[in-house]
């Protein structure tokens, strides 16, 4: 799923939009986090969310585990230079993001109950017309599978049997099953009396989770970076030479060094995959140019900030040689070679909020991907199924359920990616009308 064609249609088709828009998001950032402080909210506009509930609610999606587990797993099976690609992924994302985000504030539309719906489906029915249809069921699909919460709970369970479990003896590694049911069936009770309470529940925890997380999570690597420091140019300077040589553990392949950091990049920051959309198409808002302009801060915060620190946490410590761990169990080694058992203890409860709030968002995902394809009177049978999913996530495998899902994530970016590239001279008249009404307000 992530060969070529789709490597070009994802970074490509960002590269297209930051030349097409003449750098325009990136031009006016400053205004984004203005937005974001809700200066320009209206409480009588329409939608859900307010621009930082949006925001919050989208990161929660893809800040957590495709920041930490997601990153370990791009260095083991890509090399360092792998952050690279992710890197870049981000950086065209950004314009990706304020195309995609535009377009599903301007092209909302109706579900089956008359409610007003944001994401790449009511893009591509109410943007493209019928003859697209198809194209918005295949991503409803493909939404549906790609969110589900299997990945997310199966790290979650092995995190806490790593550093719970084995150390005090409630678990063995030889026979953990009732430890992981254990902990998928108390996680889906948690889940359940947030996502019972549907999307402004959501948005609310989201809200004040996710900051508390980052900032949290940011400190932690503030102290393995001050601890080595010195180490920090080696480290950058390993991630640049592997970007173009894919030596170290990709055996000199280059082609899958790339490969892997765009589809890990993708997988953190969800630029292009359409499924924050769906976030960002509930804001509060009737200016859509608003709204993309605050989803382009998401992959700088995920990618940019979060995904760096983590991969510096990695390489400087040296784990990713030296340990034979992967997934969010690598990212914990290293982060106990600074600060020995704390370490893993405080990984441990930042996992555990930052996959909570990715698992909850995802439930809204599905859920408005089935009630596209069935009816929005019938999604709220979904939440059992979900719940019982979380259970069953928490024994899989992780290796078979991380390549399901971004299969799923390729698929995803293929309609979203279109709809936008189709809509975009409606979407820059859209954002070249709003700038010049902001420039002639006193």
């Amino acid at each position: 799923m992530w060969g070529l064609p789709l490597i070009l249609l994802l970074v490509g088709g960002g590269l297209f939009f930051l030349v097409y828009s003449r750098g325009l998001p990136y031009r006016h950032f400053r205004h984004g986090l203005s937005i974001l402080t809700g200066r320009y909210d209206n409480p009588t506009d329409q939608g859900t969310l307010s621009h930082f509930q949006a925001l919050s609610t989208a990161l929660s999606g893809t800040l957590g585990l495709g920041n930490i587990a997601g990153v370990a797993l791009a260095i083991a099976a890509g090399g360092p230079g792998a952050v690279f690609w992710m890197w870049l992924t981000a950086i065209v994302g950004i314009a990706t993001k304020f195309f995609t985000a535009t377009a599903a504030v301007m092209y909302r539309g109706q579900d089956s109950l008359g409610q007003l719906q944001g994401g790449p489906m009511y893009v591509i029915r109410e943007g493209l017309g019928k003859k697209w249809l198809w194209l918005a069921f295949f991503f409803a699909f493909a939404g549906l599978c790609g969110t589900q919460p299997i990945f997310q709970i199966n790290q979650l369970v092995a995190m806490l049997r790593t550093s719970l479990a084995y150390p005090l003896g409630l678990a063995t590694q030889e026979a953990h099953f009732a430890f992981d049911v254990s902990v998928g069936l108390i996680s889906a009770a948690l889940v359940f009396c947030v996502i019972s309470g549907n999307l402004p529940r959501i948005g609310k925890v989201t809200a004040k989770l996710v900051p508390a997380m980052v900032l949290g999570y940011l400190f932690m690597t503030a102290g393995v970076l001050l601890t080595h420091i010195g180490e920090i140019p080696t480290a950058f300077a390993l991630i640049f030479n592997d970007a173009f040589t894919g030596q170290a553990i990709a055996g000199g392949a280059l082609g899958k060094v790339i490969q892997v950091g765009v589809s890990r990049g993708a997988f953190s920051n969800e630029a292009g995959i359409g499924t924050e959309s769906m976030a960002h198409g509930a804001a509060k808002t009737n200016a859509p140019v608003r709204e993309g302009l605050v989803a382009m801060c998401g992959p700088v915060i995920d990618t940019l900030v979060v995904c760096t620190c983590t991969a510096l946490v990695i390489l400087m410590t040296g784990v990713w040689q030296s340990s034979e761990a992967d997934g969010v169990a690598l990212t914990a080694t290293a982060f106990a070679s600074t600060y020995g058992s704390l370490g893993s203890v405080l990984l441990t409860v930042m996992v555990f909020f930052l996959s909570l709030s990715t698992i909850m968002t995802f439930w809204y995902y599905g859920a408005k991907c089935l009630g596209f394809m069935i009816g929005a009177e019938r999604q709220h049978h979904y939440i059992w199924l979900y719940c019982l999913l979380i259970v069953l996530g928490s024994i899989g495998s992780v290796t078979a359920i991380f390549n399901f899902l971004i299969g799923m994530y390729a698929a995803m970016a293929i309609p979203t990616m279109v709809s936008a590239l189709l809509l975009s001279p409606r979407i820059m008249a859209e954002a070249r009308r709003y700038l010049n009404d902001l420039r002639e307000k006193p």
